[in-house]
């Protein structure tokens, strides 16, 4: 009897079969002369074949392991030696579940697969309400990402700081790049609660702050077209507290892109042209995912019921200092080791998260 279940494997193997067509197409578009002379050309099929690479290797491995399992089933269909059947019979049931493992391995790479290889992501936190306690919060998180960056071996750099007297954030703005960034730092964005005893609190009390973070994939010039007369360029001299300037040449840059009403403010640096270029990776960043949100919600909208859509206006997560204790609200996860978690410790936090969406897409596939 054919099962729904034997059903969807077949439509999953088809599907694999069509990706490994288009993986060796890709293989000799790059083995031709005339795609690898053009850059853009090259670098977009390099990144396609990358992307596929995964689930044609595990659907290749998949079809080795069939072809052993009927070797195998056809001796134990022959009958005859009694021993060597016992044998093929085992190495039959080995092989059938080395094939469930592989299936299984190749679906998740086909759900996963597009955050895979997204490697740079620029990261925006903003402290919300609570005043300079939820700047000093805004600090907190900014550390340990960083530092969880830096565990990971990522590269981080630093693109438009706002901060406060006290050393905490009122704007912390950063790009994170590294293998598995995005993958890992996606389901960070959102709105993020603080519960403890202020710096700035003589009476001892507890009190509740917060700050919003977003997790933009930072995108390839080539991967999103952003026309230049949708963009309006507005150019000031920067500030500093009070209206003070601090520079008298015009070197602040303002971006707004007129079909979204997206905006970007740069001032940090003394040079126009490197205010600039900050401020057009922010607005790429920003555009781009936009209108992935939009796409996303089209193609899948049980996304957001699953490990929510990264809305700043969302709470997401609780640090609540007293107990040594962060709850992570989509998941009902609580984990009691807040003080190793916000110096970058985050693994079980992570992965708790990925485990999660990961099981929901396949229950989705």
């Amino acid at each position: 009897m054919v099962t729904p279940e034997t059903k969807h494997n077949e439509r999953i193997l088809a599907k694999l079969a069509e990706l490994e067509v288009r993986f060796m197409e890709l293989e000799g578009q790059m083995n031709d002369p005339k795609v690898a002379n053009n850059a853009t050309l090259i670098t977009r099929i390099a990144r396609e074949h990358g992307k596929l690479k995964g689930m044609v290797d595990c659907y290749r491995s998949y079809r080795d392991l069939q072809r052993q399992w009927q070797e195998a089933a056809g001796l134990v269909a022959e009958g005859g030696d009694s021993e060597l059947c016992q044998m093929a019979q085992e190495e039959q049931d080995s092989l059938g579940r080395q094939l469930t493992s592989e299936l299984d391995r190749a679906k998740e790479e086909m759900v996963m697969s597009d955050d895979a290889v997204i490697g740079s992501v620029i990261m925006e936190i903003r402290a919300g309400t609570g005043g300079e306690e939820a700047a000093l919060f805004a600090g907190v998180l900014y550390r340990m990402y960083t530092r969880y960056a830096e565990k990971r071996g990522w590269k981080i750099e630093q693109i438009s700081f706002s901060g406060t007297d006290m050393g905490g954030f009122r704007e912390a703005i950063f790009g994170v790049k590294g293998k598995g960034v995005w993958q890992e730092l996606e389901y960070e964005g959102g709105g993020h609660r603080v519960q403890r005893v202020p710096e700035t609190e003589a009476q001892g009390r507890i009190h509740t702050s917060a700050a919003t973070v977003a997790v933009l994939p930072e995108p390839e010039e080539l991967d999103i077209q952003i026309k230049p007369d949708e963009v309006v360029e507005h150019v000031a001299r920067s500030s500093g507290p009070g209206g003070q300037s601090v520079n008298k040449l015009n070197s602040a840059i303002k971006l707004e892109h007129l079909p979204t009403g997206i905006t970007v403010s740069i001032q940090d640096e003394r040079s126009q042209h490197k205010n600039r270029a900050k401020a057009w990776r922010i607005l790429r960043g920003r555009v781009y995912d936009h209108f992935e949100r939009i796409r996303r919600s089209q193609r899948d909208s049980a996304r957001k019921d699953m490990i929510g859509s990264g809305d700043r206006s969302q709470r997401i997560r609780t640090y609540n200092f007293p107990q040594n204790r962060v709850t992570d609200h989509r998941i009902n996860l609580s984990l009691y080791h807040l003080d190793k978690i916000v110096l970058g410790e985050m693994d079980d936090l992570v992965r708790a998260l990925i485990d999660y969406d990961k099981q929901q897409r396949l229950e989705n596939f």
